[in-house]
């Protein structure tokens, strides 16, 4: 049997402070939540029978609008700083009450669920909302208890969330009418002022980068994960846009996750129960995997029709670039449920590098491994932002800053622990240009670049020669099954040799000033991993 309309016999909303409502509808089936949307008007349906919705004025995460709350709990643990920002409880305190009153009249949707997938890190998550489409968002992207573990169930975290709720930045300690204020000591998050569903699931993220790491001795990891018919797992690393939903959907190989993963002793596991994917410009061709999940139990937000149908239009970025989609696991065929794999074999760093510098694979000492791990690097192309006319560097660090509470090194230290204890291989793969920067140069393929994560994986890399990249050091090969070899080293495709090592020189000059703020932490081992930068041409 499974949960969908099932009451927990422990449930109560007292706990978290909620005594009035209208009605409380707890864990509905999203048969039953897309009937409550449809008759709120949060969404129409599409030909495919996925539910369509706007989440308002913001179609995207508001990093600087999100807060913790310093007490004795997180002063001396959190590395407070611009992505950590504090408040004070008393400012928590305040915008729960104020939530709590402006939902004393509102019909609410509670949602039980799960997040991590090994049952010896399971966490029990309570989503209070006042949006019936944000309750089977939960319900698409965390893990979907069965009627039998809904007895009894006791929340250990609770997310209150009132899109609807403006906070008055005059009064109420916060600067913006939106805000995400996450409480560790009470474990509750409350959310108000946005619609954008991810701040709900990057909320739980952050939890987890809080808790795991410096309570259960696993390394939490922003990254994509699957695993091959013989048990070897893979591990993707990157910022969005550089491919690490697509890379790590493999019709050959099973999908663990898309986003969210731990790394215990045993082994790596996901997160989430769902995938929340980007879905501008997909075809069913480029992205059959995402492409075929959108359908009845699918939310997308933010897309447009083509006009006069109700077939989306995936090229239509009218309201955002950042169009999205969230479906469960199970809407991918080849998906691994329960989503718990081995140790991983192969680390893959994706890189979108719109300068065209970073060879399209090459293998990392792990000095090298750890230095950009820290980095975190992609790069933004001239028009995807507002201002932004040429490429733009974007460091993160551990791939996932906006999410990671500790300071970064504390990640880096138990990720080289889990790779020298299992003999892990670390790839940086760049899936942005090649034969020059962005505007000259060109994508490189995405046959390409799977043709050579498959040979890095099948370990058809280790016999074939390498020479070090003159600026970054990395380890580049120089055949590829199924690559031209004439890819392979970046400063070959440039006809501007020249040009070519200006680029790389500052594009490793933008590295070393990003790690100037965690250099003081770095060991000798990290620093040589750092690029060197060149002031002549190489011959």
């Amino acid at each position: 049997m499974n949960q969908y309309g099932i009451r927990s016999s422990a449930a109560s909303l007292q706990h978290s402070g909620v005594n009035n409502f209208s009605t409380a509808y707890w864990n509905l089936s999203p048969a039953e939540l897309v009937e409550h949307s449809l008759k709120k008007g949060e969404g129409v349906l599409t030909d495919m029978g996925a539910l369509m919705c706007d989440t308002g004025k913001f179609t995207g995460r508001a990093p600087d609008d999100k807060f913790f709350v310093k007490d004795a709990t997180t002063e001396n643990t959190i590395w407070w700083g611009k992505v950590n920002q504090p408040v004070s409880p008393e400012v928590f305190d305040n915008l729960h009450g104020k939530i709590l009153n402006f939902i004393g009249d509102k019909d609410l949707y509670v949602r039980d669920v799960f997040a991590c997938a090994d049952p010896a890190y399971r966490t029990n998550i309570r989503v209070i909302t006042t949006e019936a489409y944000h309750s089977m968002f939960v319900n698409n992207m965390f893990i979907r208890p069965q009627a039998s573990d809904l007895e009894g169930f006791l929340p250990e975290y609770t997310i209150l969330s009132a899109p609807a709720f403006q906070a008055d930045p005059a009064v109420d300690g916060v600067p913006h009418s939106n805000f995400a204020i996450i409480n560790m000591t009470k474990k509750m998050i409350i959310i108000g002022g946005t619609g954008y569903t991810g701040e709900i699931k990057k909320g739980v993220f952050t939890i987890l980068n809080y808790i795991l790491p410096l309570h259960k001795d696993t390394m939490s990891m922003h990254c994509s994960a699957n695993m091959g018919n013989n048990g070897d797992v893979a591990v993707f690393f990157g910022l969005s846009g550089t491919g690490k939903t697509t890379l790590s959907a493999d019709p050959n190989r099973k999908l663990i996750g898309d986003d969210e993963h731990g790394w215990t002793k045993d082994g790596v596991f996901n997160f989430e129960g769902g995938c929340y994917a980007k879905v501008i410009n997909i075809t069913q061709e480029s992205e059959p995997d995402i492409f075929n999940a959108v359908k009845f139990g699918a939310i997308l937000e933010n897309t447009r029709f083509v006009p006069g149908t109700r077939t989306v239009d995936y090229n239509d970025t009218s309201v955002t670039q950042n169009t999205r989609v969230s479906y469960p696991l199970n809407h991918i065929n080849n998906a691994l449920e329960p989503s718990v794999g081995g140790h991983p074999k192969h680390i893959f760093y994706l890189a979108a590098d719109a300068f065209g510098v970073m060879p399209p694979i090459s293998k990392l000492t792990p000095g090298q491994a750890m230095f950009h791990f820290i980095s975190g690097y992609t790069a933004k192309v001239a028009g995807t932002e507002v201002g932004i006319t040429e490429p733009k560097t974007t460091f993160s660090a551990c791939f996932g800053a906006p999410f990671m509470p500790l300071h970064p090194t504390q990640y880096a230290e138990l990720l080289g622990q889990r790779m020298r204890e299992h003999n892990v291989h670390v790839w940086l793969i760049n899936t942005g240009w090649t034969g020059g920067s962005y505007g000259v140069g060109k994508r490189m393929k995405l046959s390409y670049t799977r043709a050579m994560i498959t040979a890095a994986m099948q370990n058809q890399l280790n016999d074939v020669a390498y020479i070090n990249h003159p600026v970054f050091g990395f380890a580049v090969p120089q055949s590829v099954p199924n690559v031209p070899s004439e890819v392979l080293n970046p400063r070959d495709t440039w006809s501007n040799k020249d040009e070519y090592d200006a680029t790389a020189s500052k594009l490793a000059k933008a590295f070393l000033t990003s790690f100037e703020a965690y250099q003081s932490y770095a060991n000798e081992e990290i620093m040589a991993g750092a690029p060197k930068v060149i002031t002549e041409s190489v011959a």
